[in-house]
């Protein structure tokens, strides 16, 4: 199967660089990613999604739902009750981003031993020239 281009064609300008990369920014980010996983089966509370989540900070976590929320992917939703309660749950556009994320997750573990074998020859490499 032949691999699909990456690039667009031509060469694109500065505004769109700029775009792409504050996006992938967004969505290769280790939390979002973590995020869209535990939310792709419905609805969360916040933590509930922080129980979920190992190693996720309180901080981390209220930042990256914030920025999921600004960028159209996460919806938030707060019920009037006492305390009140608020669920986070993907959006049309976020649930999008799933498939492209379970690609990416197939292709590191097909790849994985290829990759740390590259990286240690690679230190190896590095520290015999250091000496």
């Amino acid at each position: 199967m032949p691999a699909a281009k990456i690039a667009a064609p031509g060469r694109p300008d500065a505004d769109t660089c700029k775009a792409l990369g504050n996006i992938l920014d967004r969505v290769g980010d280790k939390w979002t990613v973590m995020v869209v996983g535990n939310l792709s089966d419905g609805p969360m509370r916040f933590n509930a999604l922080q129980r979920a989540i190992a190693g996720v900070s309180h901080r981390m976590l209220t930042l990256t739902l914030r920025g999921l929320e600004r960028d159209g992917l996460v919806k938030r939703t707060v019920f009037a009750t006492v305390p009140p309660r608020v669920d986070y749950e993907l959006t049309k556009l976020g649930h999008s981003l799933r498939p492209p994320l379970e690609v990416l997750a197939g292709w590191v573990q097909t790849n994985r031993t290829s990759v740390e074998e590259a990286r240690k020859a690679f230190d190896q490499s590095e520290a015999q020239d250091d000496t």
